[in-house]
């Protein structure tokens, strides 16, 4: 008797995550295998054609929950899945972990999200929890009624970052060199906390910027930095934002020339920062892209800047 071929169906385990979540009516898109950021190609090598015929689709536009398109990507390779939040009427809080070089006593997400909910006077909620791959936490909650909440970086406290419109997040199941996203409290997403939903709609109050300390080291200083630029960015109103960005990512982009900073992470906070002040995302990517090109390729020496 002749034997049956095998048929190869290398994300057959990641496609049942996806349809879990799709399911749940969360849209969904592939990721690179193993990695977090979206299959495809990014919006300034768009080839103008096939489905981009109309102009780029970004990922948030690809997301679906139709599972035959599901289905066809996900017997095509292992793709990581990504949520994308607005769509799918989410409000994730990112809770991230301290990160290699930070002072010591740095709090972590979930420590900061604790003094948080303690400074409000209101318990951690009960949602729909995840554990991300670097040991972080995503909190999941529907987004108000009417509402078009987009990304924050740092506006609720340090190392808490939300993923709302214009964003996504890393599905569970999916795998980096660094774990595995996996559930850790299946609860269906809770409604937005209303004093949550307070304190990421009004505007933030600008904070004096004090000199840091000589002996600050370069770490430390690149640090101060960023949350400085992204927080006068996130609080610029209308008719200056762009100016604004194009103005502070120039600022901190001296860092990365040094290498004090990584690049991604330059991006990801001020793409965050821009969002949060209202910039379409596509404004935001082509503006931070030039002027982080522009430092690198014209900073000065460490010890000449001084």
């Amino acid at each position: 008797m002749t034997a049956l071929p095998t048929v190869d169906l290398p994300g057959l385990g990641l496609l049942a995550h996806a349809v879990a979540a799709a399911e749940r009516g969360w849209r969904v898109f592939p990721l690179r295998p193993g990695d977090k950021r979206p299959a495809g190609h990014p919006e300034r090598t768009c080839p103008r054609a096939g489905r981009c015929a109309d102009g780029h689709r970004t990922p948030e536009q690809r997301a679906t929950t139709d599972p035959a398109l599901i289905t066809a990507a996900w017997t095509r390779a292992p793709y990581n899945i990504g949520i994308a939040t607005g769509p799918s009427g989410l409000l994730v809080v990112d809770l991230d972990t301290v990160k290699a070089g930070e002072r010591e006593g740095t709090p972590d997400g979930v420590t900061s999200f604790k003094a948080l909910c303690e400074r409000a006077g209101q318990a951690v909620p009960t949602t729909y929890r995840v554990r991300t791959a670097r040991g972080g936490q995503h909190l999941y909650f529907t987004q108000p009624p009417g509402a078009h909440l987009r990304n924050s970086a740092k506006r609720l406290g340090i190392h808490i970052d939300t993923r709302g419109w214009g964003g996504y997040v890393v599905a569970p199941g999916s795998t980096t060199p660094n774990g595995t996203y996996t559930v850790l409290d299946d609860t269906p997403p809770a409604p937005l906390p209303g004093w949550l939903a307070h304190a990421l709609t009004t505007p933030p109050t600008p904070r004096t910027v004090t000199p840091a300390p000589a002996s600050t080291s370069p770490s430390r200083l690149a640090d101060i930095a960023l949350e400085r630029e992204t927080a006068t960015v996130q609080s610029t109103p209308e008719g200056g934002r762009n100016a604004q960005l194009l103005a502070s990512v120039r600022a901190v982009g001296r860092f990365v020339a040094w290498g004090d900073l990584p690049r991604h992470v330059v991006e990801e906070a001020f793409q965050a920062a821009g969002e949060t002040a209202g910039l379409p995302p596509a404004e935001c990517r082509a503006t931070i892209r030039s002027a982080l090109d522009w430092s690198i390729r014209t900073a000065r020496l460490r010890q000449d800047a001084a």
